[in-house]
Formats: C-alpha cells, sequence, structure tokens
C-alpha cells in the first residue's frame, strides 16, 4: 500500500477542492470515497433498486454493472449500458443522489461491500490524498496524515448552492438533513479522526487552505 493522506469533513467543506489540489501539488492521486456511496445512489436510482433493500443494494455494491475510476480532475462513476461504460460522473453529483447516498450509506453490508474499492485505490499509486466522510476513521485508519476540514453551516450552504446553480435556503436544508444522518448513523459515523488537523475553512480562500494542510502535510512525511 502507497503512503495515504486524509481529509475528511461534512458536505460543501472544501473537501474535494482542497484534496484534488494538494494531491496535484505532491504529484500523487487522489480520490473521493464518495463518489463509491453517490455511484451507488445513482445506479441503485436509475435501475429502480428499492432503497429499503439491503442486501439487493450490498450485491449491486459489488457488481460489475458499474465501476468507480480515479482520475486528475474528478473521481468518475461508469455505468454499464447495454454493453458500453456510459460516464456518468456529473449525473451522481445532484442534490438528489446525495440524499439516498446518505441513507444507502446507513447499511452495514453496503458500507462493507464499498470498502475493498476503496482500499484498492492505495495499492495503485505510492502516494494517495483520499477524501470523504470516514476516510481517517474508517477506510484508512492507519493514514499517515489525516485532516478534517468544516465551515460554517451557511457557508457550506452557499458554496455548494453557487456549485451546483441551486436555491440556496433549499441547499441548506437538504444540507442539514444530510449531516445529521452522517453523524448519526450508526456504522462508521462521521466524526473527527483521532490525532487529525482540524482547520476551519469558513474564512479562508482555497489557497490559504491548501497551503496550510500542504505546510502540515509534509512536516509529518518528512520526520
Amino acid at each position: 500500500m502507497g503512503r495515504v493522506v486524509t481529509i475528511d469533513g461534512p458536505a460543501a467543506s472544501g473537501k474535494t477542492s482542497v484534496s484534488r489540489e494538494l494531491a496535484r501539488r505532491l504529484g500523487w492521486y487522489w480520490v473521493s470515497t464518495g463518489a463509491f456511496y453517490r455511484g451507488l445512489a445513482y445506479v441503485a436510482q436509475r435501475l429502480k433498486y428499492n432503497l429499503d433493500d439491503e442486501q439487493a443494494l450490498a450485491k449491486l455494491a459489488s457488481g460489475n454493472i458499474w465501476k468507480v475510476e480515479m482520475a486528475e480532475n474528478k473521481t468518475r462513476v461508469y455505468l454499464d449500458v447495454n454493453g458500453e461504460f456510459e460516464d456518468v460522473t456529473d449525473a451522481v453529483a445532484a442534490e438528489d443522489v446525495g440524499s439516498i447516498a446518505s441513507k444507502v450509506s446507513h447499511f452495514p453490508k453496503v458500507r462493507q461491500a464499498l470498502l475493498e474499492g476503496q482500499r484498492d485505490c492505495s495499492h495503485r499509486t505510492e502516494g494517495l490524498v483520499a477524501e470523504g466522510r470516514d476516510c481517517g476513521t474508517v477506510v484508512f485508519p492507519d493514514a499517515e496524515v489525516k485532516i478534517y476540514l468544516t465551515a460554517r453551516s451557511e457557508n457550506r450552504a452557499e458554496r455548494r448552492a453557487k456549485e451546483l446553480g441551486l436555491n440556496a435556503q433549499a441547499t441548506a436544508e437538504a444540507q442539514s438533513v444530510r449531516d445529521h444522518q452522517d453523524s448519526t448513523r450508526k456504522v462508521a459515523p462521521m466524526q473527527i479522526p483521532e490525532n487529525a488537523l482540524v482547520l476551519d475553512s469558513t474564512e479562508l480562500n482555497l489557497d490559504q487552505v491548501v497551503s496550510r494542510v500542504e505546510a502540515h502535510v509534509r512536516q509529518i512525511l518528512h520526520k
């Protein structure tokens, strides 16, 4: 397994932008582990699966009709449509897909089914920056460096709404529901990993956040 840096935090805290830029500066690969849940949610929705059927969803999670691949700018999701893999990466970013992803992530069998694929990303490279909600606590508990990004809820909602062209109030309400679901689920709830650097990005721009994270990472890695 290669060296791993994890970046966790709630929705729209800046995890994706920060992790992607950090990986670029380090010359490492990066992956959004949330893409696995969003991918599963999108495929289940599109194929009209019963979203309360844990067994069926876990089987789908391990199936070969969809896949997740690391790429420079996005963690890409593909769905097999009539024998050809279709890139559905943009579709899985939808807010309703995120809500479904939060719901299906409560199922222990689903989480277990996706875990192998998430961890396998670290075996494909000498260095990996992994972002999500449980990267430092569950997916890569032995990561050398762990970061937890956060920001005020209203600030996160504004970022998300601007990114997706949505209504800020509606985004804030949906985000509040997801935050509650993610932090209170019985299996692998979103929480601050032990020994993680906690950084509030509310008053910082992207370059400031990445620079602080990069300095911390390089300090730890070169001890």
